[in-house]
Order: C-alpha cells, then structure tokens, then sequence
C-alpha cells in the first residue's frame, strides 16, 4: 500500500500566513499541488514525463474541508492518493496533519484531466502506458477520505462584486491563468472582519474553461460577503473586453463556521 501513498512536508513560514497567523488558503493548496505533482513524477506519470508526449494535467476540481488551518511555524504533512482511474478523469485524495503531533488539520478532494497540449482535447487515462495508473489506485475501502464529494454549483447573480484584468503573475506555465490564482481572487472578496469572527470550513471550486493573460474576470456573489456560505461565478472575457458577459470559467463554493 504504501508504494501508492506520497506524504509531503512543509513548514508554515511567517510570510505563507495572513493576519490572524494562520495559512493563506492559496498557499495550503499550491502545498496539495506539489504533493500530487511529487507522487505523480515518481511513478513516472510526472508533468516532465508528460510534456515529452504533449500531455499534461489539468485540475478539474478541487475541494478542501479542514477543522483548522495550520499556523505559523507548524510542520504539515500532506499525504495523497489516487482513489480512481476513469478513461477521462482520476480523482485524487489528500490528508493534511500537523507532523509533530499527528494532529488531522483536514482532507481534500480533487478531479484531474489529462489533455493533448498541440489540440487541447482530453486524452484517454486507460489508452496511455497500458494502462500503468491503474496500479496506483487505492480504493476508499484500503484509504477512506471522509469529506464528501463535490456536488453542483449555481450562482444567480446578474451583477460582478469585482472584476480584474489578468497580469503577468496570474498565468503558469501552460499559459492559462493559474488554478491557485483563482483560489486568491476568490477569497479576496472578503473583507477582514469575516476573517476575524469566521473560520474558513471548506471551499469547493469547479474549473469550467481556461482563461488568459489580459482577459477580464467577472466575480459573481450568491450569498451575503458577510455571512457563512457563498457561491461564486467567474466568468471571463477574452482580450480586455469589459465585464459584464462571458463565458463562465469557474464555480466556487466557500463556507465558514
């Protein structure tokens, strides 16, 4: 069981923490992204391995539920794993806990693709390798991971809360806006004092199309900035054009205790 198992440490830097000295959730998810970037290279499934053959992943989904966000100065772990291989999608799991006292911070969930990178289509999981990724997957009943799975968003807002132009350092390095990068944004839209009297519990977030570098971003609020659940459209506009249309690019769900 273990060979399908990756655990990843890091330490929470003074500067990876917002003002009430815990883990910016940005930060927490590039730390998911690098532990399943780590597991995927060293089973030979790695972006490196990939781009050779002009494929790479694509985050689809990703969800975190955490009963507290790791402070300044902890050491996390990260473990993670494939819990399936279907021919389209793989969904992976992760467990995040404090190294020192084994304390379980949270879970996540996650859905990825694999694409073409010359046609942008989605690659066949099964066809490639002969199938190897299937030796990797651990089913729930060999590793559980307790937080339920993503379900439908819909937001009904007709007005953006905030648009932004996409810069330089919003864009990675398969020329889309980063996946991280809307996570930011999203949370953004909050002001301090939701920080200070709320706990973030879990947020969801959905990746519908890619955006790029100059597009405009369109954030769209159901539910009171202020209160403990909100649901939020980001809909884009390619080369600049003003807010107030577009093609929705991501769906997001954050709720607080």
């Amino acid at each position: 069981m273990m060979e399908k198992i990756e655990t990843y440490r890091f330490d929470v830097e003074a500067f990876h923490v917002d003002f009430t000295g815990h883990l910016f959730l940005g930060v927490l998810g590039n730390h998911l992204l690098n532990a399943a970037g780590r597991h995927s290279h060293n089973r030979g499934w790695g972006i490196d391995h990939l781009n050779a053959s002009h494929y790479t992943w694509v985050l689809s989904r990703l969800g975190i539920e955490l009963d507290a966000m790791p402070a300044q100065y902890a050491h996390v772990e990260v473990e993670t794993w494939v819990e399936s291989v279907m021919k389209l999608f793989t969904e992976r799991d992760f467990l995040i806990r404090d190294a020192d006292n084994g304390r379980i911070y949270g879970y996540a969930r996650s859905v990825w693709a694999m694409i073409d990178t010359t046609s942008r289509h989605p690659a066949n999981l099964l066809a490639l390798h002969d199938g190897d990724i299937l030796r990797y997957v651990l089913s729930p009943d060999e590793k559980p991971c307790p937080i339920a799975k993503h379900s439908a968003i819909r937001v009904s807002a007709t007005e953006p809360l905030r648009t932004l132009s996409t810069r330089y350092s919003d864009v990675d390095i398969n020329c889309h806006i980063n996946s991280i990068k809307y996570m930011e944004h999203i949370m953004d839209l909050f002001g301090r004092e939701q920080y200070e009297t709320r706990r973030l519990r879990r947020f969801d977030i959905a990746y519908k199309a890619e955006s790029h570098l100059g597009d405009v971003l369109s954030f769209y609020v159901d539910g009171d900035v202020c209160g403990p659940e909100q649901q939020v459209e980001v809909r884009k506009c390619a080369g600049g054009v003003a807010a107030g249309g577009g093609d929705t690019a991501v769906l997001a769900r954050v709720l607080w205790k």
